[in-house]
């Protein structure tokens, strides 16, 4: 995950809620650093993120933490993966969260338009970010028409201990594709 030094723009709970976004990434620590500087704007709003993963696979905590989330306000739920968006599902219906996180990084990414519909449905209503985690690289489809907004995530070593976390929007169905979000980050220990 790595310490935040910047966030700006599009790429903030603003530019997410009431829609479905995808980050997918051929290295999941870039998407999880990316989906991390969402749960820490989502957290300074004082609004409630969750995460959903399956019981095989979760983050580092002490990473995220070192990135800037604070793990006592970030609410996880770990179930197993054909489960994950039936209970994305309920958490979405709740209206209680202003960000759920939906890590298919280990579970191939695939959901069927009738889950992104509720999904969607659920996200417009209460205007929550819904943000969907694939392991993929950009010349791979989407996970469906439904999903607003697509970014590819990379990181790129800038130091020692820093790296830069890029995310290069590939759909954008609110503003035009093309631009990108950039952050800076101290790497964890197992990256510098």
């Amino acid at each position: 995950a790595g310490i935040r030094r910047k966030a700006a723009g599009k790429w903030s709970l603003d530019g997410v809620a009431g829609r479905q976004v995808e980050i997918s990434a051929g290295d999941a620590s870039a998407s999880l650093t990316a989906a991390c500087g969402l749960v820490c704007d989502t957290q300074r709003r004082l609004e409630t993120a969750v995460w959903v993963t399956s019981v095989e696979s979760c983050f580092f905590p002490p990473d995220v933490r070192e990135g800037g989330v604070d793990l006592h306000r970030l609410a996880i739920v770990r179930v197993p993966g054909a489960g994950m968006l039936k209970a994305a599902d309920k958490l979405a219906r709740s209206g209680a969260f202003g960000l759920i996180v939906i890590d298919l990084s280990s579970e191939g990414g695939s959901v069927s338009t009738a889950a992104q519909s509720r999904l969607l449905g659920f996200a417009q209503e209460y205007r929550i970010g819904i943000v969907f985690l694939t392991r993929k690289q950009s010349a791979k489809p989407s996970l469906g028409s439904l999903i607003s907004l697509r970014g590819e995530a990379s990181r790129t070593r800038t130091g020692p201990d820093s790296y830069r976390v890029q995310v290069r929007i590939l759909k954008d169905k609110q503003h035009a594709p093309g631009w990108s979000h950039g952050e800076t980050c101290r790497g964890p220990a197992g990256l510098c």
